[in-house]
């Protein structure tokens, strides 16, 4: 069968594309706002970032056991839960009007996200083309831009104009969309013959993939020029007075990507890893060492396309390798295993980057950020070369 006749876009696609999508929007509709709606109870910065890292932390430790729960519960069960979870975490957003309540919610949020995106992007592979894998792929995983795109957005004008209510209402509303998307996904979970988790795999292999692992750092460390910008391009802006090119930022970002995902995954098809793992890398390397060491609105808005072509499109193509190098039954664990180390960046990268910024001069935590993701590139390297 040739590539051209293996559908991607059937109803099953849309439906486990809408899952994702509305999922993650709830992650970015919230982003901002929890953190305004913290301060306003009277907590300190201190806090309010807690308040942040704190939901990072219940997605790790939910992403630790993901993959077991996966194999052991089956991939419906193990949906249908945390997804469950996660719409129910929203619904307590509204009673939560003190910083002890709000920390366990914020908490209990973060492990039905991780565990549930875990879930989808699962639940995914078999319904995406095998011969189209990395284009599809690419193709799914744009519901996370479209979300990191008008997510922040949404929250911020609804916790402007009508309070924090609002921003629950909208997080609630879309948590039930992504409960009802996955509720009609004909989930194919693969049948492996005498397989039994415990008899097969022990120690580490129990929760993580470790073949996944290496092409997961790499991806990690590219992250971080993503971090750095996802985190404190809010004060950088202020600090250059560049408000206007950052607030167009993710708009440029989020349509790029959009773009490049499934042009990087049709690449990836035809051409292999090569070529979509190197670009990438080097342009967001050079997008963040260009807001670091020329800030302009010019420089910014490059730094958008970079990042785009960079981290975001990169992003999808480490995903589509982990899971192609897995056994078929060690899927839900590779997901897991990637997911784990991109979020732990995600989630910490901020913290270690902060301890590079000064007053007044946060470019030296952009230009370590850009150092970081050119690590990446050398060891992008070693692996493929490994992979080959």
């Amino acid at each position: 069968m040739s590539n051209t006749k293996e559908k991607i876009f059937t109803s099953q696609f849309f439906l486990i594309f809408g899952a994702l999508f509305f999922t993650s929007f709830v992650m970015y509709v919230l982003m901002s706002p929890i953190t305004e709606y913290t301060t306003n109870m009277g907590a300190s910065a201190s806090v309010a970032g807690l308040a942040s890292g704190i939901y990072v932390i219940g997605g790790l430790i939910s992403l630790i056991y993901s993959g077991q729960a996966l194999q052991k519960w089956g991939w419906r069960k193990t949906a249908y839960v945390f997804l469950g979870l996660h719409l129910v975490v929203c619904l307590l957003y509204f009673i939560s009007n003190n910083i002890p309540m709000l920390l366990l919610v914020r908490f209990l949020h973060g492990i039905g996200m991780g565990a549930g995106g875990a879930a989808i992007i699962t639940i995914a592979t078999p319904i995406l083309p095998a011969k189209r894998f990395g284009e599809a792929m690419g193709y799914f995983l744009t519901g996370t831009p479209l979300a990191v795109g008008f997510g922040p957005i949404v929250g911020d004008y609804l916790i402007d104009n009508f309070g924090a209510t609002s921003c629950f209402l909208v997080a609630t509303v879309f948590a039930v969309l992504a409960l009802v998307c996955i509720l009609f996904v004909q989930i194919k979970q693969p049948q492996t013959e005498d397989y039994d988790t415990k008899s097969q795999y022990s120690g580490i292999k129990k929760f993580i993939e470790p073949n996944a692992i290496p092409i997961s750092i790499v991806a990690s460390l590219c992250s971080f020029g993503y971090v750095g910008i996802i985190s404190f391009s809010g004060v950088y802006a202020h600090e250059l007075n560049l408000v206007e090119a950052f607030s167009l930022f993710f708009i440029i970002y989020s349509i790029i990507l959009i773009i490049a995902r499934p042009l990087g995954g049709k690449i990836q098809d035809k051409f292999g890893n090569w070529l979509v793992t190197i670009v990438p890398i080097t342009l967001q390397s050079i997008g963040v060492f260009l807001i670091a060491l020329y800030p302009s609105f010019v420089s910014v808005i490059i730094c958008a396309v970079c990042t785009g072509v960079g981290f975001g499109t990169f992003y999808s193509i480490a995903n589509a390798m982990v899971t192609k190098n897995a056994p078929e039954e060690r899927h839900s664990y590779a997901i897991a295993t990637y997911l784990l180390c991109t979020d732990i960046a995600l989630g910490f990268g901020p913290a270690f980057l902060g301890l590079f910024a000064t007053t007044g001069n946060y470019g030296n935590l952009f230009l370590v950020s850009a150092i970081i993701s050119i690590f990446a590139l050398p060891l992008s390297i070693v692996v493929l070369k490994r992979m080959e």
